[in-house]
């Protein structure tokens, strides 16, 4: 695939971290190379911005028009879910309105946006105000923000000021629904649910029911899949690999047991909600990774969860030394270690 394509098969990349999509491809891709996502960003046929589980994704353009609207419930709830005392008394589509005055001059950041519209409400945060703008309107960050190897603050711009083109608000949730089985099924409801952060998709899984293959898991709950998604053999060796920080792989499914046991959850998981680069041995998370700096040299850390088999830490570190010339290819040095996993 192309990065175009891939990004479009995956309904998007996790893009909390700017480096993560690049990555989640590099890892995905052949030959994958930095400046297909940064022309990409520049050209404005991806952007950069809050979708499914109101977290940042990096999308194409046409899935940016598309898929903003059909999550606007998930928008609508947050903001009550969030920020509802603080809007007591206010209505949060008078703020949009006011920032969307404020954004006809042009893209402008989260701190100026709370300050510009703090004048007009001074007895209001202006970090609630300017989040609140955020959940109400599509607002997509502009570049140098996700550019690789620039740096800058989220600056926002209207999606559709910024694309040329209208929300699809005659989209099809159905569709959405399809999309994320063919790139994550087979899944049950619940997961397609936390995939998206909308609830009450079961009404539409039902009405797709005649298109869908299903399946059972052990414990009795039904998958969905389309039917023409491929079944590998269970005995298909699967490479070490190693995953992006809050890669799709790892957040996808509310059942995430087909790639990551309870005990590595509880290992990746940090109180700020933070997702590691993690490594696969076996098609299972095994550990995770972390690239340090200092001057001219890049170390990636290899820190297991169990001790690793010889020919496991040898693919690993391989993996890990091309992964280094890709993200950190402007150091003079490159080292890869493996820890000692913890007693």
């Amino acid at each position: 695939m192309t990065a175009p394509e891939a990004m479009e098969h995956l309904v998007g990349l996790q893009a909390q971290s700017p480096r993560a999509p690049y990555v989640g491809l590099w890892t995905r891709l052949k030959d994958f190379r930095h400046d297909e996502v940064s022309e990409l960003l520049t050209s404005r046929r991806a952007v950069r911005i809050a979708l499914m589980r109101g977290t940042v994704h990096l999308v194409s353009a046409r899935d940016c028009l598309t898929l903003r609207p059909l999550l606007q419930p998930l928008f609508d709830r947050g903001v009550l879910s969030v920020h509802g005392k603080d809007l007591a008394g206010l209505d949060p589509r008078e703020i949009a309105d006011a920032g969307m005055a404020l954004l006809a001059e042009g893209p402008r950041g989260t701190a100026e946006l709370g300050k510009l519209l703090r004048e007009r409400w001074p007895d209001r945060p202006p970090s609630v105000l300017a989040n609140v703008f955020r959940f109400v309107e599509a607002l997509v960050q502009t570049p140098p923000r996700g550019v690789w190897g620039a740096s800058g603050q989220p600056v926002y711009a209207h999606a559709e000021d910024w694309l040329g083109g209208p929300l699809d608000r005659g989209a099809s949730p159905h569709s959405m629904v399809l999309r994320y089985l063919a790139a994550f099924g087979p899944a049950t409801v619940r997961d397609v649910q936390t995939w998206s952060g909308l609830t009450r998709l079961r009404e539409i899984t039902e009405e797709l029911r005649p298109r869908l293959r299903t399946a059972r898991t052990e414990d009795g709950a039904e998958l969905l899949d389309v039917p023409d998604a491929p079944l590998p053999d269970p005995d298909t060796p699967v490479p070490p690999l190693l995953v992006a920080e809050f890669d799709n792989l790892i957040l996808s499914h509310a059942d995430r047991s087909r790639v990551i046991d309870d005990s590595a959850r509880k290992a990746i998981h940090t109180k700020n909600a933070q997702i590691p680069g993690t490594f696969l041995v076996d098609g299972f998370v095994h550990g995770k990774w972390r690239i340090t700096r200092q001057r001219r040299a890049a170390t990636l850390t290899l820190t297991p969860f169990s001790p690793l088999r010889a020919r496991d830490a040898e693919a690993l570190t391989a993996a890990g030394a091309e992964l280094l010339a890709f993200a950190a290819g402007r150091a003079e040095t490159f080292d890869v270690r493996i820890e000692q996993p913890p007693d």
